[in-house]
C-alpha cells in the first residue's frame, strides 16, 4: 500500500480511537463540531454526520435515533415497505441491508445477523439505537445526545477483495455459446426509459427496476439465473480487467465516499461494448452510461463474467 494510503488509514483508525476511548456510551462530540462531509451521490448531493432534531429517549433512558437520515449520511436511500409486511430496506442504488421495527434479526450485506436493539417504529419512523445502527452497518457510530450530532463511520466489507481483477471465482454459470451476448445487449436496450425503484418488486408487477433487478431480468431471459441483489450477483463468475472487458460482463461501482479499502458493490451494470454499459438509475431510468470516463469510471469496484 502506499505510503499516504497507510498514513491515510492510520490516522483515520487513530482518531477513532481516541473518540471511542474518551467517551461514555452517548457519544462523543461536543455541541460546537462542525458535520464533515465524507460523501458524494451520483447526483452530486454531499452526505457525511449530521444534526439530528428528531432524537428519542424511552422511559429506561436509551438513547434512539431516526433510521432514514442516519443511513441517509453515508448516501443510502431507505425504502420502508413494513406497512405492507415487507421490509425496510437501505442501500445505494441496490438495497444492501434490511430490517423489521420489533424484530431483532435483520439482514446486512448478504449476511443475516441480530440486533442488540429491536428497532420501533415512534412518530411514524423507523428508530434505531446506534449500537444496534453500528452493527446494522458494519461500522462505528458515535452521537452526543445533547447536541444531537450523530456521526457514522464510512463502513468497510472486510471479507471482499479489492476493487482490481480480484482472485478467479470458481463459478461460470453458462458456457459462452449458450447466449448470443448481441441479442442480450438488444433486449436489455428494450428496457430504455424503464423507471427505477430502489427495492423493485419484479418487473411484472411493478413494471420498474432497480439496478440488480433489471440484470436479473435480462439474464433471466437467456435462461440465466442472477441472485436478486448486486451483492449476491458479485459472488458467482469471475473477475477480469478492463482490457478483457467483454459484452455481456457484469460491472460492480462502490459507493463513494468510503474508505480506499471497501469492497462492497452498491450498484451493477452490463457491459454492451465501445466503452459504455447499461444500467438503471435515478432519471430517467434505464440509461446507457459511459465507463471510461466520467461519474461512474472513479467509482468501479470490479468487473465479472457470468456468461
Amino acid at each position: 500500500m502506499p505510503t499516504s494510503k497507510i498514513a491515510k488509514s492510520a490516522a483515520t483508525a487513530a482518531v477513532l480511537t481516541v473518540l471511542l476511548a474518551g467517551t461514555s456510551a452517548c457519544g462523543y462530540y461536543s455541541q460546537d463540531t462542525k458535520p464533515k462531509v465524507n460523501s458524494v451521490t451520483p447526483t452530486g448531493n454531499l452526505a457525511g454526520s449530521y444534526y439530528e432534531k428528531e432524537v428519542y429517549t424511552d422511559q429506561k433512558g436509551k438513547f434512539w435515533i431516526p433510521l432514514k437520515p442516519a443511513a441517509a449520511s453515508l448516501g443510502y436511500r431507505t425504502k420502508d415497505d413494513t406497512a405492507s409486511g415487507g421490509y425496510a430496506k437501505v442501500g445505494y442504488t441496490d438495497v444492501m441491508y434490511m430490517l423489521k421495527p420489533n424484530s431483532s434479526e435483520a439482514f446486512s450485506l448478504g449476511e443475516k445477523i441480530t440486533l442488540p436493539d429491536a428497532p420501533i417504529r415512534h412518530n411514524g419512523q423507523i428508530y434505531i439505537t446506534p449500537n444496534a445502527l453500528s452493527k446494522f452497518l458494519q461500522t462505528e457510530v458515535g452521537w452526543n445526545p445533547s447536541s444531537g450530532e450523530i456521526n457514522v463511520s464510512p463502513p468497510e466489507d472486510k471479507d471482499s477483495g479489492g476493487a482490481g481483477t480480484g482472485a478467479a471465482k470458481p463459478l461460470r454459470i453458462q458456457s459462452l455459446s449458450d447466449v448470443d451476448k448481441g441479442e442480450l445487449v438488444s433486449y436489455a436496450k428494450k428496457y430504455l426509459g424503464t423507471p427505477y425503484d430502489f427495492g423493485a418488486g419484479t418487473y411484472e408487477e411493478t413494471k420498474k427496476f432497480d439496478c440488480s433487478s433489471f440484470t436479473r431480468h435480462v439474464f433471466k431471459k437467456f435462461d440465466v439465473t442472477l441472485p436478486r441483489l448486486a451483492r449476491d450477483q458479485d459472488n458467482i463468475g469471475r473477475r477480469v480487467s478492463r482490457s478483457d472487458l467483454d459484452v455481456g460482463d457484469l460491472i460492480f461501482f462502490t459507493v463513494p465516499g468510503r474508505f480506499e479499502s471497501d469492497a462492497v458493490p452498491g450498484h451493477v451494470g452490463i457491459y454492451i461494448g465501445d466503452g459504455k454499459f447499461i444500467h438503471t438509475w435515478g432519471e430517467p431510468g434505464v440509461q446507457i452510461s459511459n465507463l471510461d470516463t466520467g461519474y461512474w469510471h472513479d467509482v468501479i469496484l470490479h468487473m465479472t463474467r457470468v456468461l
